[in-house]
């Protein structure tokens, strides 16, 4: 049984969907063009959004810039975006086999991440488990918040 859980900000309770999950610190046009190649696909579009401590870990202690909460609300407001849940849970908790059991009540057909992703060996294995397909996206070329981030630093 994982240790992760899925506190939903705008539910999306039937089987079939497309799922993503990330930070979405500060949402930009990389994660607007991607989110939205995703919801072409065809299939409702939910969203994972890792909660604060997650980040925190992860990324430092000055991330995330917006509260989980925050970070729901606007993917949320995306007119292609079906359902939004922020991801809770231990830090240490981000292999394949945690997200499967997050994500196994949900019975999605598809998870999606982009290209370069470090953990997309991991997710390819959790949608097989899952049986969804495994969709991976181009990444958008010079959009990222880190790449926002540094700029503002240097403003």
């Amino acid at each position: 049984m994982s240790s992760l859980e899925a506190v939903w900000v705008q539910p999306y309770e039937r089987p079939g969907a497309a799922v993503v999950t990330g930070v979405f610190d500060i949402l930009h046009v990389g994660h607007v063009r991607y989110l939205g190649a995703v919801a072409a696909r065809g299939l409702p579009l939910v969203i994972g959004v890792e909660d604060d401590p997650r980040v925190r870990a992860w990324k430092g202690p000055t991330r995330p810039f917006n509260p989980s909460a925050e970070r729901a609300e606007v993917l949320a407001a995306l007119r292609f975006v079906t359902g939004v849940f922020i991801v809770t849970g231990p830090p240490e908790a981000h292999g394949p086999e945690d997200y499967i059991d997050l994500l196994a009540p949900m019975r999605p057909a598809a998870l999606a991440h982009t290209a370069g992703d470090p953990h997309a060996g991991g997710r390819a294995a959790a949608a097989a488990i899952l049986g969804a397909e495994c969709w991976e996206l181009e990444a958008i070329a010079d959009r990222s918040t880190t790449r926002i981030v540094n700029a503002a630093g240097k403003g």
